[in-house]
């Protein structure tokens, strides 16, 4: 009886050594967005302890403080999660050529960390053993190969999203990338930028699917986000060729095009609905109220329009329609930086974050008339 129970647990330990070999190659191994069921079941429940937690903090500076966490430690929990459940399994596989099930828990641990203290002469388990040792040095392996590409990755990501810090704001806002180009005279310069947010758009599409831990880092500075960075040239695109359709760059319709694929390829890969092809006259969640004061801003810079607003205002809802709902999705479960525009947050409720915008100061008048920025800590 206690040997069919042994031989039982070999077969049960068998599956699971299986399992966690398939969680492993989906994460790690497959070029591809492959839904990894173990590392999102992990992901989502650290998710939900960070949340409990930020909820309890008033200051979104704190609550950012403790969210930078998220990311690295869902790779170390599902690592950890890898390891116990090949010891496990291995042990389970052990227990009909051992004493007892607490020697083969034992024997496992030994050959999995490759110490080799224990061990039962044998050719059966001898094979276990070596099978043990192998699935030990791969995983953490894989894992540390994973670690410099997802990093590499990362900072590509980074860099133009701070880039764009000193072009719209932090929070980034859509408006404020057209009235500051205009505002200094390099709006010609937006053919560029777009271009290169196109090729971004792509790069995150890639590099965030196939490493979607990456979705859930957090930029450097609490006001800056990938997604609210990518929000905002999108609504400048989709401003540039509502307002003026015969000077915008064809540029414009390529970043927004290859934008809100990325959005939607993200959105698959963190299992949000979506619709694939929304009529243009669809309702967006954006009021026209704040679409007339984000062109009161482009008027205050002299931003020059063939369209009045409330002409434009249909053509700029027919390409937001396109990726609102998705961004709005993926900027509240990541609880991004609140910036205008960027829709509400279940964690941050009621609450915007403005762009901090330097002062215009210069030799002629170096204190103008605009107070010194102070430092961040906005009480949620």
């Amino acid at each position: 009886m206690a040997k069919g129970v042994a031989w039982f647990g070999f077969v049960m330990g068998l599956l699971l050594v299986l399992v966690t070999y398939g969680s492993v190659v989906r994460t790690l191994i497959v070029p591809r967005g492959v839904s990894a069921r173990l590392s999102t079941a992990v992901a989502k429940a650290l998710h939900k302890v960070f949340l409990l937690i930020v909820k309890r903090l008033d200051d979104y500076e704190d609550k950012d403080r403790v969210l930078i966490f998220q990311a690295p430690l869902s790779i170390l929990v599902i690592l950890i999660v890898w390891i116990v459940m090949f010891v496990v399994g291995f042990s389970l596989m052990l227990w009909p050529f051992v004493d007892s099930l607490s020697q083969a828990v034992v024997e496992a641990g030994s050959s999995m960390f490759t110490l080799g203290f224990a061990s039962t002469s044998g050719l059966d388990p001898a094979v276990i053993y070596f099978l043990a040792a192998f699935s030990g040095l791969i995983v953490v392996a894989l894992q540390i190969a994973y670690l410099p590409s997802l990093y590499s990755a990362f900072n590509r990501r980074e860099t133009l999203v701070t880039m764009l810090q000193s072009r719209a704001g932090a929070p980034a806002w859509g408006p404020e990338l057209l009235a500051r180009h205009q505002l200094v005279g390099i709006v010609d310069n937006l053919r560029d930028l777009y271009a290169e947010w196109e090729r971004w758009s792509a790069d995150v599409a890639e590099s965030h699917t196939n490493y979607p831990a990456l979705i859930w880092f957090r930029s450097p500075s609490p006001l800056r986000s990938w997604v609210v960075a990518l929000l905002a040239v999108l609504d400048s695109a989709a401003l540039y060729q509502s307002l003026c359709p015969e000077s915008a760059p064809s540029e414009t319709r390529l970043c927004l095009r290859m934008g809100f694929t990325c959005l939607r390829e993200i959105a698959d890969a963190m299992g949000i609905p979506y619709d694939p092809d929304p009529f243009p006259d669809e309702a967006v969640r954006l009021t026209e109220d704040e679409y007339l004061g984000g062109i009161r801003r482009l008027e205050e810079s002299g931003f020059p329009m063939e369209r009045d607003a409330k002409e434009a205002w249909p053509h700029f809802k027919g390409w937001r329609v396109n990726y609102e709902p998705v961004v709005y999705a993926i900027a509240d479960r990541i609880v991004a930086a609140p910036g205008p525009w960027s829709g509400p947050r279940s964690s941050l409720p009621g609450f915007t974050i403005p762009p901090q915008r330097p002062a215009d100061r210069t030799p002629e008048d170096p204190q103008n008339e605009t107070p010194k920025i102070p430092r961040i800590g906005w009480h949620v």
